[in-house]
C-alpha cells in the first residue's frame, strides 16, 4: 500500500500546494482509490507517478469545492482515454445530485460504468481483502471520515514441512495454504493453519477531513498504523478553527495520541503559513510533535510507503 497526497493546501491553491486529494496505491490489485478530488487533480496525476488509469473507487469526504471541483473533469478525462473499467464513487448525499448536474449541463457522457454510492456512518464497502467504514466529523456541511482496513492474511505456507508428511502437491495446497483442514487418502487429517506461519496483521488507515476536533475522528483513526488529518490552522488560531469547524495541528496531534495510532501525516494547511510569514508550517510541526512526536508533514507527492512489517516514507 502506498500513500502519495495530491494536494495538500486548505481552501484554494498555491504555488506549491494543490488542494485536497489523496491517492491510495494498491499494487497487488493494479488498482488506485481516491480520497477527495479537489480542482487540478487531474494535472497532479499527471506530475507523479500514480496512473489515473487504475482508478476504481473515489470516496468524498463532503462537497465543499477544493475537494470536489476536480471529480468531473477526472472522470471526463478517463472517459477520453478510453477507460472501459467501472468506477465507484462513495460520498455524502447530493454527491450524485452534484454529478448528473455536471454530466447534463455539460453533455459529458462516458465510456465506462459509474455507480455513486451514499454513505452514511458504518460500512460502505467490503471485499475479500478490505472493509472500509466511514463515521459523521464534525465541520459547516456534511462531512465524512473514512477508516480502510486490510483483513489478515494466514502466515507463509511452509511446503517443505507439508511434503515431509506427504501431503500430495496440487490442489490440496491451495486450501492448506488459506488454513484449511483438510483429509488425506489415508485418512489422516491435516490442519493447514499447523503449516503457515503467524498470520499477516492487515494494515489500517485512516483519513479524517474536513473536521474540528471530535470522538468520531478518535474512533475512526483507533490503533491505526497511519492517520491522516487535517491541519488547517496552527495552535496560535484555535479561535478561528472553532468559528470554522477545522482542527489545529494540536488537534490532529491530539486525535493521534488519543487514538494510539502509529504514525501521523498532517494534511490541509492554510495558505496563511507561507513562507515569511509570522507562523510557517515548521511551527505547525513542532506544536503537533511536542504532543504525538511520530508526526510528518504531508507536501504534494509526498509518498508514504506502508507495508505489513516496517512503515517508511520517501519522497516522491
Amino acid at each position: 500500500m502506498q500513500i502519495t497526497f495530491l494536494g495538500t493546501s486548505s481552501g484554494v491553491p498555491t504555488r506549491s500546494r494543490n488542494v485536497s486529494s489523496i491517492a491510495l496505491r494498491l499494487p497487488q490489485r493494479a488498482e488506485v482509490w481516491l480520497f477527495d478530488c479537489g480542482e487540478g487533480t487531474q494535472h497532479q496525476f499527471l506530475r507523479s507517478d500514480v496512473k489515473s488509469s487504475q482508478i476504481r473507487r473515489i470516496f468524498v469526504t463532503h462537497m465543499h469545492g477544493d475537494h470536489i471541483f476536480g471529480l468531473m473533469g477526472l472522470l471526463a478525462s478517463c472517459g477520453l482515454a478510453g477507460a472501459q473499467q467501472r468506477i465507484d464513487i462513495y460520498g455524502p448525499p447530493r454527491l450524485n445530485d452534484y454529478l448528473q448536474a455536471c454530466r447534463k449541463y455539460s453533455q459529458t457522457h462516458f465510456s465506462y460504468p459509474l455507480k455513486v454510492h451514499t454513505v452514511e456512518p458504518g460500512k460502505v464497502f467490503e471485499d475479500e481483502e478490505f472493509v472500509v467504514r466511514c463515521d459523521r466529523l464534525e465541520h459547516r456541511v456534511p462531512a465524512f471520515g473514512y477508516r480502510i482496513c486490510e483483513k489478515d492474511r494466514v502466515g507463509h505456507f511452509d511446503a517443505k514441512r507439508a511434503a515431509a508428511l506427504g501431503v500430495p502437491p496440487g490442489p490440496v495446497y491451495g486450501r492448506l495454504k488459506r488454513g484449511e483442514a483438510v483429509t488425506l487418502p489415508d485418512g489422516r487429517t491435516i490442519n493447514g493453519r499447523d503449516l503457515c506461519g503467524p498470520p499477516l496483521v492487515g494494515r489500517k488507515l485512516a483519513y479524517c477531513t474536513d473536521t474540528i476536533f471530535c470522538d468520531s475522528a478518535i474512533e475512526l483513526a483507533a490503533q491505526a498504523d497511519v492517520l491522516i488529518h487535517e491541519a488547517t490552522f496552527a495552535h496560535q488560531d484555535a479561535e478561528l478553527a472553532y468559528q470554522r469547524l477545522h482542527s489545529t495541528s494540536t488537534m490532529a496531534a491530539q486525535v493521534a495520541l488519543a487514538a494510539r495510532v502509529k504514525q501521523l501525516i498532517m494534511t490541509h494547511f492554510s495558505p496563511r503559513y507561507a513562507p515569511g510569514n509570522a507562523i510557517q508550517l515548521k511551527d505547525l510541526l513542532n506544536e503537533a510533535k511536542a504532543i504525538f512526536p511520530n508526526t510528518v508533514m504531508a507536501s504534494d507527492f509526498f509518498t508514504y510507503e506502508l507495508t505489513r512489517h516496517s512503515q517508511s516514507a520517501v519522497a516522491a
